[in-house]
């Protein structure tokens, strides 16, 4: 009996020393656990996606591919699948089941010494704890932690909370993080629109998504989804006809095409992706999932890339023909070689070709096979007919006769499918950009950087700065007009010689060589005379002049030097696109955007370009209170009169000037050429009264484009292209009249009024107070002729040599 007792006591106190032994043990391994408490403020990394303006998906950026998805968004089928694969008891247990831990440690122990890794039994909550606050170290002091802290979870969530953390924490495999991410990876659909075979897969892949992979493990993966399908039978989530439907369905995968839905978007995506970088911060970008709905149309960005394109290679291709992009061996295999060459991504139309063979007539070629094109090797042929721009060699004029000539046998170069056959390509040299910007917002609707992305990233249309050349002129005659000219007042058209104060003589001439003596301020814009522009410039104030430059946003600091009145300063397309909109909409000022909103991972608008207020919009109910009016509080950057005189000048740029292709449009359009000297940039900027686009075109690094290219020969066919689609189906109303002007008509010569309707008159705009002469119209001239005979430049003199043979250099061919 007393061993009966003495064993008691040995076996209790022994229990007693166990168990203070275990919970010294537990209290070592977790005094330093985590706080569970900061799960309430977890939030991941989620992408930030850019849309375009009708919601298609232009980009996403991420460290993680993850799309935050509530719980409450989250369908029971999918739920249940997940619950039957991973943890049945979920919304039963405390955060620990215990006949899956007794079973891990059970089969832990069987395998101790055998290397193989240890199991897990664990449940949602643990693998929310895991995942979330700890390592994912194998070891039994991790296991005891993982438990202590899913008991801690499951006090302070609610069940929906703690699956919600999980749902978005998990990884699926293929770059996917969280389910939202998952459906669209595997499936390319959301959550809510998954099937249970769907929802099923889905939650077979956490165990282990490289062994489910349905591309390489098609077989397993099916099978470990019938085995959650079984589960969720067994469960009760479904009946038998349900399970043995899902069971019988293909795998079904369907990923989401690599390509985004907006093409050729790249150089716009990539300023909006530097503009969120810089003011939210990189890390933001990849993994705050912003929201960033952009201003950009695709329609329009398509019709841009096509124009720009159609007019690089053009004006390309009227250079001659350069050569092969390179070569390989053409006999034997040379698809192996030619497959290794990588096109230009983003010009999925223009396909390699190697030369195969030539004759009088025909080029024989091979394509390149890639993603799109037909699995079987194709040959295919290219007609001398088509080829007859290439005859002519780069650099060179002679022309050639013979194809042979031109390409040999394993050359290797693009090519473009057509309706008659293929036809050469070569990636042109000259470049070029395209800004396209709703005039009242500011708003970018098309914005085009270069002919390729994946060539140069290099964005022409907001980081080149060139010289605008007599594309700046309108703001020269702005400046003239709030002065107190009238488009009528006469200006002198006459050789002016400057010297420079260094011994040198600045003498600014017409493009064509010509002048014609008095003339209207009209007559200047239209005909782009340089001469009467300096000299107005001169009269004005080149002090004014540069000011105006500044007001409008084309500069930040125009020296008052007067070669900068013919455009001789440099800027960027996007800044003089957004100064032509202060002209096309009355005068007010442009702020240009390419973002409308930003909204964090909540759906909370951090950033609105639009940033008026309108209290009246948020009433909770109608009570037949009047429709709330957004006032329009933007500054007048010029005086709506002088803009609309700009226009109607500009108009007859159109109508009868240096840009009278773009008559063609048949729609009232306004605009101005500019051609820099040696032909070294070419531009056209136009406008309706609701849509301004410019364009830009020359080599990256300045050099002559050509004797006698110019702004409205190069720039403006491509903006009439453009156009012509941004017009298509759209009503464009007359440039609106201003309060006050009145008009009259008169010669477009002498600026005398005469009878309506009189040959060579126009009618005129006038602002109250102004009107044109009868006889005798006083002639400005600028300059007084001790000036031009002894005086040098003040606005030259006193300025560094590098910068005075720069501006001096701008003696014409500014139109």
């Amino acid at each position: 009996m007393k061993f009966i007792s003495h064993l008691f006591s040995f076996l209790v106190l022994t229990g007693l020393a166990g168990a203070c032994g275990v919970a010294l043990l537990v209290a070592d391994i977790t005094g330093d656990l985590p706080d569970y408490r900061e799960l309430a403020d977890w939030e991941p990394a989620v992408m930030t996606r850019v849309y375009a303006y009708n919601g298609a998906l232009l980009a996403e950026y991420a460290r993680e591919r993850r799309l935050f998805l509530p719980i409450e968004a989250v369908p029971d089928r999918v739920r249940h699948a997940f619950l039957s694969a991973e943890d049945k008891g979920f919304y039963s247990h405390s955060g620990i089941e215990l006949s899956g831990l007794a079973s891990a440690v059970w089969a832990n122990m069987a395998n101790f010494g055998s290397g193989q890794r240890m199991i897990g039994g664990s449940t949602i909550t643990q693998q929310v704890a895991k995942n979330l606050l700890l390592s994912s170290d194998r070891t039994l002091a991790r296991k005891i932690r993982e438990a202590v802290l899913s008991v801690r979870i499951e006090r302070a969530f609610s069940k929906d909370e703690i699956l919600e953390l999980y749902f978005n924490d998990v990884y699926f495999g293929l770059g996917a993080y969280g389910i939202a991410e998952a459906a669209l990876t595997y499936f390319d659909k959301p959550v809510g629109e998954l099937s249970v075979a769907e929802a099923a897969y889905l939650a077979a892949l956490p165990k282990g998504p490289n062994n489910y992979n349905p591309d390489l493990n098609a077989k397993r993966a099916i099978e470990r989804r019938n085995w959650v399908i079984g589960q969720m039978l067994r469960n009760g989530f479904l009946d038998g006809g349900e399970a043995r439907a899902a069971a019988a369905m293909p795998l079904g995968t369907k990923k989401r095409p690599p390509n985004l839905l907006v093409a050729d978007a790249n150089y716009f995506t990539e300023a909006v992706r530097r503009q969120v970088s810089e003011q939210y911060g990189e890390a933001a970008l990849y993994t705050a999932g912003l929201a960033v709905r952009t201003t950009l149309d695709p329609a329009l960005q398509a019709a841009a890339v096509k124009a720009l394109r159609r007019g690089l290679v053009n004006y390309d291709q009227g250079r001659g023909f350069r050569g092969a992009v390179t070569r390989i061996a053409a006999d034997g295999d040379w698809r192996q070689a030619l497959d290794s060459i990588v096109p230009l991504a983003d010009v999925p139309e223009w396909r390699l070709a190697v030369v195969l063979g030539t004759t009088e007539h025909v080029v024989e070629i091979g394509l390149r096979q890639g993603p799109g094109n037909r699995p079987e090797r194709e040959i295919a042929h290219i007609s001398g007919k088509s080829m007859r721009w290439a005859l002519k060699r780069a650099g060179s004029a002679k022309t050639g006769k013979a194809l042979a000539g031109v390409v040999a046998p394993g050359d290797v170069i693009y090519v473009e499918k057509q309706d008659d056959g293929y036809v050469l390509r070569q990636v042109p040299e000259v470049q070029g950009a395209l800004v396209s910007m709703d005039a009242h917002t500011g708003r970018v609707l098309a914005s085009v950087g270069g002919f390729s992305f994946a060539q140069s990233e290099f964005n022409r249309a907001t980081q080149a700065y060139r010289q605008p050349g007599s594309a700046f002129k309108p703001f020269v005659y702005a400046a003239a007009l709030d002065t107190g000219y009238t488009p009528a007042a006469l200006v002198m058209d006459e050789p002016i010689a400057l010297p420079d104060g260094a011994g040198r003589i600045w003498k600014p001439k017409n493009y064509d060589g010509r002048f014609s003596g008095p003339s209207t301020l009209r007559t200047g814009l239209e005909k782009s005379r340089n001469l009467m522009t300096v000299r107005l410039a001169r009269h004005v104030g080149m002090d004014v002049v540069a000011q105006y430059g500044q007001s409008f946003g084309i500069y930040d600091k125009l020296k008052p030097y007067l070669p900068m009145s013919l455009g001789a300063g440099e800027t960027t397309l996007m800044r003089l696109v957004s100064a032509y909109a202060v002209i096309a909409n009355g005068g007010k000022s442009v702020q240009p955007s390419m973002i409308d909103r930003v909204q964090d991972r909540h759906g909370k608008t951090i950033f609105r370009h639009d940033g008026r207020d309108c209290d009246a919009c948020n009433a909770e109910e109608w009570r037949d209170q009047p429709e709330p009016v957004l006032e329009d509080d933007r500054e007048y950057v010029l005086d709506p009169m002088t803009a609309y005189q700009v226009t109607s000048m500009m108009r007859g740029v159109v109508e009868r000037g240096t840009a009278t292709s773009v008559s063609a449009l048949g729609v009232p359009v306004a605009g101005k050429t500019g051609t820099t000297n040696d032909e070294k940039d070419v531009w056209f900027v136009g406008f309706t009264p609701n849509i301004v686009t410019g364009v830009f075109l020359g080599y990256d690094t300045p050099k002559p484009m050509g004797y006698g290219e110019s702004g409205g020969g190069l720039a403006a066919p491509v903006f009439i292209d453009f156009m012509k689609i941004a017009l298509k189906g759209k009503p464009v109303a007359e440039f609106p009249v201003p309060e006050g002007m009145t008009f009259e008509s008169v010669d477009r010569r002498t600026g005398r009024r005469v009878a309506a309707g009189s040959p060579g008159s126009v009618r005129e705009a006038f602002k109250p107070g102004t009107s044109p002469c009868v006889a005798d119209c006083p002639v400005i001239d600028g300059f007084e002729t001790s000036d031009i005979v002894t005086s040098t430049i003040p606005a030259v003199g006193g300025i560094s040599p590098v910068l005075r043979d720069k501006l001096l250099d701008s003696t014409g061919g500014l139109y």
